[in-house]
């Protein structure tokens, strides 16, 4: 018999503590991050975790996410730090391989990037947008905007949605075009 996950609302007060729900919330997140949730389960759940006014009503929510205690907390932390590592690597590999974007003199206006040849920068790539980002200095420092591109701008691996703060060494993409920012 499966069991059912929707609780009847009722007018009494909640008697839950923010411990027990924060319990119950870290062990869907680690359920749903080993792949035993599928993601609509794992927001339904959070939204009847949130609603919950009983501990019962929590313990059903994850009766069938037994945790496999500390072995499986250090074999799913060791992996993920190999993954990160492994990352870590690849960029730090990369990173000195890539084409230096030197950073223009600061001045009042942004540099356009993007393929369209009024841009301050024109990167002729079917990747990058016609208007794809811009590159302002303000109150003493460089800042990467993102412009409604396509296929996205990251930093460092990280997709820029608004702007973001880069420095010198920095790893910069424009949808497939990827650079090292450099001072000189």
């Amino acid at each position: 018999m499966t069991p059912s996950f929707e609780f009847p609302t009722s007018s009494a007060p909640a008697r839950l503590s923010d411990a027990e729900r924060d319990r119950v919330l870290e062990v869907l997140r680690e359920g749903a991050a080993e792949g035993k949730l599928s993601h609509d389960t794992f927001l339904r759940r959070m939204e009847l975790a949130l609603a919950a006014r009983r501990s019962d009503e929590l313990v059903a929510l994850t009766a069938d996410l037994q945790s496999g205690g500390r072995w499986s907390k250090a074999v799913f932390g060791a992996v993920g730090r190999v993954s990160e590592f492994s990352v870590s690597l690849r960029r730090a590999w990369q990173g000195e391989r890539l084409p230096k974007l030197l950073f223009p003199a600061p001045g009042p206006y942004p540099l356009r990037i993007g393929r369209d040849p009024a841009n301050g920068l024109r990167l002729s790539h079917e990747t990058v947008s016609r208007v794809h980002a811009e590159l302002v200095f303000q109150a003493g420092m460089w800042q990467l905007r993102d412009l409604g591109s396509t296929n996205g701008t990251c930093v460092n691996g990280r997709r820029v949605t608004g702007a973001v703060a880069v420095a010198d060494g920095d790893q910069v993409s424009f949808g497939r075009m990827a650079f090292r920012l450099a001072t000189r």
